[in-house]
């Protein structure tokens, strides 16, 4: 059973208040996505590290490339989304938000997000944090989504057990 009806249709670019807006990520976004996360790389391993291994210290461009390609490739099967944070004009690359299929049991799907290291604590982050949980109950078919990180720690989500 796939994890979203088949009808679903995602959406390609959602605009946030105060100009950014959140769009589905390409391997063309590594000239953008590769200085972001490098930029905030010893937090985001901080966050992410134990639980996904991301992202590595030695990772290279054409790994970073790889990887927007890999999650490209999942967007376009419906698989997982990598959303990438943007500025008003699309030149800067501020964050990124996970919609992945539940690894844990008791949630439908699971939700990440971050911001670079200069935008935390600032009114985009906490825009941020007040909108990605409205933005899935408002336009994801998810009844039981899970925001990892703010629902659970991430911690906490590693204790679950994992889904059969």
């Amino acid at each position: 059973m796939n994890w979203l009806p088949d009808d679903f249709v995602h959406p390609v670019r959602v605009p946030l208040p105060g100009g950014h807006h959140l769009r589905p990520i390409s391997a063309a976004d590594t000239d953008l996505d590769y200085p972001a996360v490098m930029g905030s790389r010893e937090r985001l391993w901080s966050i992410y590290g134990e639980a996904w291994g991301w992202p590595p210290a030695t990772m290279t461009y054409a790994q970073d490339r790889e990887d927007l390609l890999h999650h490209e490739r999942e967007i376009a099967e419906h698989k997982a989304f990598n959303y990438a944070l943007f500025d008003e004009s699309g030149t800067a690359l501020l964050g990124c938000v996970y919609i992945d299929p539940p690894e844990k049991t008791g949630a439908d799907a699971e939700i990440s997000w971050w911001v670079v290291d200069d935008k935390v604590g600032t009114d985009l982050e906490r825009t941020l944090d007040a909108f990605v949980p409205q933005w899935i109950a408002d336009a994801w078919p998810f009844r039981n989504p899970r925001c990892i990180g703010r629902d659970l720690t991430w911690k906490e989500w590693l204790a679950l057990p994992d889904k059969a």
